[in-house]
């Protein structure tokens, strides 16, 4: 073939173009010359900067946050005037100890013994703030058949992880009472709950997560590549990651950084910085394969894949970055730490990388037993037939999206129930006990009413009649004002309300909205603090801006891609698909994990009745930027190969011989980084990996490999129009919708023949 200014032989599936196609960046060639000259010192550079990011990853790990602030938010703000007044309580859910005493007793008749366990805890911790029968005279706190009581023991919020639970605190107490009292004691909470069975309490750590994942990824990587080459992209992510984790611990002197932004950088940034390093490396083994000398193939690898690799990080750090216009901290530093993971990454691969592969890269390639000069002949067939099938292809994979989308609009937001945290243990046999005697399961969740005034005539007042009017609210089973000293200061008092059912998600939070409404009237009254409170703030500060979010990502990911395609109908194809594929993920999880539909089997985890409200925007942001890149990946070079042949076909059956393998092998490399995740012990952490580790894997398999080839050769030769009036702000040549060469199914079948 013939073709503005180039020729391009076909020899068998070997393609050997003569000339200088156009897009091959003349910006990525510098910076290869550059690095190629001055290799030593950017080997020594990176390896200082290893040095370095070991001694800062556990400093930086050590000064990581777990604040949950919701600045501004009506339950956040009440939750802070009770911490600031009383230093307990507002957004924890109170521990629960339990008293159950001998058969033919009633706990009634024991109540002073009992009171006086729960005035202990009060002495030996005077933090605590409780709640029980003998302060609030309240039958919600005595079982149906009267044997059983319990307090609400509401506490300061931890500082960090590290800090034991109360409920190893007052262990000792509880276990003396039970030797003095002869009563049975236990203890219950729901964050005890979300420790999981007492089997996970040897939870592997974020270090052995991560080594996990690096054997998964070099397993991969020795079949991808059957040689030494294999160790080099995990010595490119082990720089990533420390160098990542340096500037994260410079940011902490800044701003807070959560403390999930160490399990995105361990385990995103393995697969991330393994994955572009893939590329990479691939292109420049065909280059070499093809004859070209090792510098040379270092150059071409990194004009053509190199550019490839920035126009995948620029859509994964964009998606992150996004999460900058939600109001919520946390969330924006993880949005900023997760956005460090593709431009670190990015930095590393395209200066480290070929620095190695310009001089021992030839040497480690050994032994060579796989050649890169071919595309994959399984590869290419399987695109050929798609082309051929192209309607039945679609077709095929919008209903499985469809299917796969549908739970999505079932979805709850909110906290995991109790019955989800665990299935066994002194935590669970408390609870249980206390819902087999009639107690309701809100008493996990109960939430706490807040009112102000001067004197206390007017407090006193105005708290009973809060006390009152909660009463009286649908969902509510006891309102009361506890009488000791604790629940009140100079300004102010606080009530407490029991839910019949946990006010942990979406659905069952609006009772917040209801005791607001009941008590606006009401002299001094503040406001409602509690995890009901705080899932209806995250779902107004988060999911008010996340079509917001979603829109800013979608439209700077067009320009981006439809600048690196050249297209204006290819970046479009490729958001829409990933808005749908990750709608798909969000609908699998609601079915596996909020309906419990393998949850159980596999991880011994009920239904946990919603999803936790932070999870979904995270998935969201993550899973859009990491897919994408599979979308690059292949659609860049189905581009170059369309530039070379001028044939949708042909560039289809090629550019997927090229990448199917590629993409495939980086989407198993991040699926065993997920699944390393997975193996923590919270729910949560889980949830999050499962996510991603099955959207990477629906995106490569039934988006890449089968929706978006049937859609390519659909769309034929306007896949690649670009009028001048939109490829002139792009700054790139503009490209009118040209006939086709030759048949697209002709030169599909034809690209496969020997």
């Amino acid at each position: 073939m013939h073709q503005a200014g180039r020729v391009t032989l076909w020899l068998g599936l070997t393609r050997v173009t003569i000339g200088s196609p156009h897009h091959r960046s003349k910006h990525m060639e510098r910076l290869a010359d550059f690095v190629l000259h001055h290799r030593k010192w950017v080997m020594v550079f990176w390896a200082v900067m290893f040095v370095v990011g070991v001694l800062a990853s556990g400093k930086a790990t050590d000064r990581l946050t777990t604040d949950f602030s919701l600045p501004g938010q009506p339950g956040y703000e009440t939750s802070k005037q009770i911490i600031e007044q009383y230093g307990n309580g507002g957004n924890t859910q109170p521990f629960i100890p339990i008293a159950t005493v001998p058969k033919g007793e009633t706990a009634l008749d024991n109540m002073d013994e009992i009171t006086a366990v729960f005035e202990e805890i009060d002495a030996e911790f005077p933090s605590y703030r409780s709640a029980y029968y003998d302060n609030t005279k309240d039958d919600v706190f005595l079982t149906e058949d009267g044997r059983t009581t319990y307090a609400l023991v509401f506490v300061p919020f931890p500082e960090s992880f590290a800090v034991p639970l109360p409920s190893e605190e007052m262990a000792p107490l509880l276990d003396k009472a039970n030797q003095e009292t002869g009563f049975e004691w236990t203890i219950t909470s729901y964050d005890m709950l979300a420790q999981g069975d007492s089997s996970e309490s040897e939870a592997p750590s974020i270090l052995f997560e991560t080594l996990l994942g690096a054997l998964g990824a070099l397993a991969v990587l020795i079949f991808l590549f059957a040689s030494f080459l294999a160790l080099v992209p995990l010595l490119i992510a082990m720089v990533s990651i420390l160098t990542t984790f340096t500037v994260v611990l410079l940011l902490t002197y800044v701003t807070d950084m959560s403390f999930i932004v160490q399990f995105l950088i361990s385990l995103v940034g393995l697969g991330v910085a393994i994955d572009y390093s893939l590329l990479l490396v691939t292109r420049w083994r065909e280059e070499r394969d093809h004859g070209r000398d090792n510098h040379e193939a270092v150059k071409i690898a990194m004009s053509t894949a190199g550019r490839a690799v920035v126009s995948s990080a620029g859509t994964v750090a964009i998606s992150l970055i996004a999460l900058l216009v939600i109001p919520v901290p946390f969330l924006r530093s993880m949005g900023l730490g997760g956005m460090l993971i593709p431009v670190v990454s990015t930095i590393v691969v395209l200066t480290l990388l070929p620095a190695l592969l310009g001089g021992i890269g030839p040497r480690v390639d050994w032994p060579k037993v796989r050649h890169e000069n071919k595309a994959s002949r399984a590869w290419s067939r399987w695109a050929a037939m798609i082309v051929r099938r192209r309607w039945i292809a679609a077709g095929v994979a919008l209903v499985l999206l469809g299917l796969l989308i549908s739970p999505i609009f079932g979805i709850k937001i909110g906290q995991a129930q109790t019955s989800s945290l665990a299935s066994s243990g002194s935590a669970f046999e408390a609870l249980q006990l206390l819902e087999d005697g009639g107690v309701p399961v809100g008493v996990v969740s109960p939430l706490e009413l807040l009112v102000e005034a001067d004197s206390v005539e007017s407090r006193t007042s105005s708290t009973d009649e809060v006390v009152a009017n909660t009463n009286a609210v649908d969902g509510i089973d006891a309102a009361f004002a506890p009488s000791t000293p604790a629940w009140s200061t100079d300004a102010s008092q606080i009530s407490i309300s029991i839910p019949f059912e946990e006010a942990v998600d979406s659905t069952n939070a609006s009772v917040v909205k209801r005791v607001n409404d009941a008590n606006a009237a009401v002299p001094g009254f503040a406001g409602t603090a509690g995890a009901a409170a705080n899932v209806l703030d995250y779902i107004d500060a988060v999911y008010s801006n996340f079509p917001l979010v979603i829109g800013v990502v979608a439209l700077v990911t067009f320009l981006l891609l439809a600048r690196a395609f050249r297209s204006l109908l290819l970046p479009l194809k490729a958001v829409v698909l990933n808005i749908a594929s990750v709608a798909a993920t969000f609908g699998a999880v609601v079915w596996f994990w909020q309906e419990g539909n393998g949850s159980e089997a596999i991880f011994g985890i009920s239904a946990t009745g919603s999803i936790t409200f932070w999870l979904p925007v995270l998935i969201f942001a993550f899973l859009f930027g990491l897919s994408m890149d599979y979308e690059v990946f292949i659609l860049a070079r189905m581009r170059e190969e369309y530039d070379a042949t001028g044939n949708t076909g042909a560039a289809v059956t090629l550019g997927l011989g090229r990448t199917g393998r590629l993409v495939t092998g980086a989407a198993l490399i991040l699926f065993f980084a997920f699944v390393a995740l997975a193996s923590s012990p919270g729910t949560d952490i889980k949830v999050f990996a499962t996510a991603l580790g099955f959207g990477i894997l629906l995106d490569a398999t039934l988006v890449r490999a089968l929706l978006v080839p049937a859609l390519v050769s659909l769309f034929g030769r306007w896949n690649w129009w670009l009028p001048t009036w939109a490829a002139r702000p792009l700054r790139v040549e503009p490209h009118g919708a040209v006939v086709e060469s030759a048949s697209v199914v002709d030169e599909a079948e034809a690209s496969v023949r020997p």
